[in-house]
């Protein structure tokens, strides 16, 4: 799934050299002391100054992530295809708090050229990506783990869903979590494509050419998240742990306390209307679930002749 694309803000971020606080309350005045150097903080060959490592994942597992990403209530009007040529069936799926698809790994090595991310190593290279940094530079994808979203088209478009780019992401193979950005945007008709440092993280060959996976990986892409900066990978591991254990916890409440009455959205107070469903005088009946429907028609039933009429009881409620 390698076209040419656009890309997103990331890299490595930068860290501030420290700087020495004076000394309080010294109580001889003495001749001041000679400066202590600051420590300055690493390079890489380029002179760029980069990020102490990000924090291990680990947190919340590989198998619950996938379990509550088992259902899926599409977000999209059609399905993607993983490669060109491939069958779409790929949906977008969604939750009030993140979307997600399963699919294969592609390799982009979109942004700026590196050791193993450059023309001579990937004949769809692009020197440019999406987004950029929080510097206005286009992020390294042998550095950065970023996963890459499908352009906006009439099957999705990730902006309406609280998707942008340095957007927190979750990816899943097998038994390991890793955590990404939004960094790019691909071609809008396949799905299922990431950096060559994801791919490296997940254990994932990430040979632009040859690498990859065909299948067995799920996206998880946080609604209206954001690394700050985009550029580094520890503020989105910081992100995606607190976002992930967010969102598993979410999908349990909702099991362990169902509402009490009406429909999935929340309880209907008794009493008083709801616009689901429209009433014989012109007003409006709350819809009911099928269990409570089962109760009510029990309530309603002529075995339950004699004793008092619910309120929820009308000429429909208790059949002919």
């Amino acid at each position: 799934m390698r076209l040419p694309s656009l890309m997103l803000v990331a890299a490595s971020a930068t860290l501030l050299a420290p700087t020495t606080v004076p000394g309080s309350g010294a109580a001889t005045p003495a001749a001041p002391a000679a400066p202590t150097a600051p420590t300055a903080p690493a390079a890489d060959p380029a002179g760029a100054r980069v990020e102490p490592a990000a924090p291990r994942e680990g947190a919340v597992r590989a198998a619950d992530l996938l379990a509550r990403a088992r259902d899926c209530a599409p977000v999209s009007r059609g399905r993607y295809r993983s490669d060109d040529g491939a069958p779409a069936d790929i949906p977008v799926c969604g939750t009030r708090d993140a979307v997600f698809w399963k699919a294969d790994m592609d390799i982009d090595c979109d942004g700026r050229p590196g050791r193993h991310c450059n023309r001579r190593t990937d004949p769809y290279f692009s020197a440019s990506a999406a987004f950029t940094q929080s510097d206005g530079r286009y992020p390294d994808a042998e550095r950065l783990p970023y996963v890459v979203v499908p352009a906006p088209s009439r099957v999705w478009d990730h902006r309406a869903h609280g998707v942008r780019g340095g957007s927190v992401a979750a990816v899943v193979y097998r038994d390991r979590v890793r955590y990404a950005v939004v960094g790019d945007v691909g071609p809008g008709h396949t799905i299922g494509e990431a950096s060559y440092a994801a791919a490296e993280e997940l254990g994932i060959d990430p040979d632009p050419r040859v690498g990859g996976t065909a299948s067995g990986v799920t996206y998880i892409v946080f609604k209206d998240s954001q690394a700050s900066p985009v550029e580094s990978h520890a503020a989105a591991v910081a992100a995606g742990e607190r976002l992930a254990r967010k969102w598993l916890d979410a999908a349990a409440e909702a099991v362990s306390d169902p509402p009490a009455h009406g429909s999935a959205h929340g309880p209907v107070p008794t009493g008083r209307q709801s616009p689901d469903q429209p009433s014989s005088t012109g007003g409006t009946t709350p819809l009911l679930t099928a269990s409570e429907a089962r109760r009510t028609a029990a309530a309603c039933s002529p075995v339950s002749a004699g004793l008092p009429v619910p309120a929820k009881c009308g000429p429909s409620a208790a059949g002919p």
